[in-house]
């Protein structure tokens, strides 16, 4: 993306949909993330203890599978990202299970009710302000660049302790998401509902494990 995208007379903040429009395309966005967790809770409770490794590869695949289908095919777009958020319940459902053999379940669902109060929070932010949802993209993806850096060095100097990460992991998502939600307001800026919704997700799942992570540390300490 060429760097004047992110300059703020270039692209104002003004809403550039009809109300109509975007409380539709917001309906088909929350309706295919909402599915997609659905999907996601049955991809953690089966999957199996070796399951990290295989579903991070395969997740990653059906990323760029969706990038490449979304326009061309939506229908194949979307049911890309559903086997995509199976297989993120294989990513992360050790981790899960691993905190509900420690904590026991109420930690995970107290980690959910967080995230989706969260993000019902930051889709109001979006929709009650004019956000330059381009310039919070560039800043929040360089931030994300950053903080991945710090996270490969720390394993090696021991920096960055692991409430941190999470901190950081949670502010970066935070901001990525009020940009996401803002460009939905905005007309959706040529993406589909199925790519936007896969960027809310993603959004969703990382502020969650962040949460996770931090509930757990406050456990552990206790």
């Amino acid at each position: 993306m060429a760097m004047n995208d992110y300059n703020m007379n270039a692209f104002p903040t003004t809403i550039d949909a009809p109300r109509e429009e975007t409380a539709s395309l917001l309906a088909k966005v929350l309706g295919i993330t909402s599915l997609g967790f659905l999907i996601t809770a049955i991809g953690v409770a089966t999957a199996p203890p070796w399951g990290t490794l295989p579903g991070l590869i395969i997740v990653f695949g059906l990323v760029f599978g969706i990038s490449f289908t979304r326009k061309a095919s939506p229908t194949l777009a979307l049911g890309l990202f559903l086997a995509l958020t199976y297989f993120m319940g294989w990513q992360i459902g050790p981790l899960i299970q691993h905190y509900i053999r420690n904590f026991g379940p109420g930690i995970v669902f107290n980690a959910a009710a967080t995230t989706a109060a969260g993000m019902g929070v930051m889709g109001c932010i979006a929709y009650l302000f004019n956000i330059n949802y381009r310039r919070i993209a560039g800043i929040g993806f360089a931030a994300l660049l950053l903080l991945i850096i710090a996270g490969i060095a720390s394993m090696f100097f021991r920096f960055l302790s692991p409430d941190m990460f999470s901190w950081l992991t949670l502010g970066i998502f935070s901001l990525l998401t009020i940009g996401d939600f803002a460009r939905i307001r905005a007309g959706g800026d040529g993406r589909s509902a199925v790519s936007l919704a896969l960027s809310i997700y993603l959004d969703a799942i990382n502020i969650f494990l962040a949460v996770l992570q931090l509930m757990g540390g406050r456990r552990s300490r206790s």
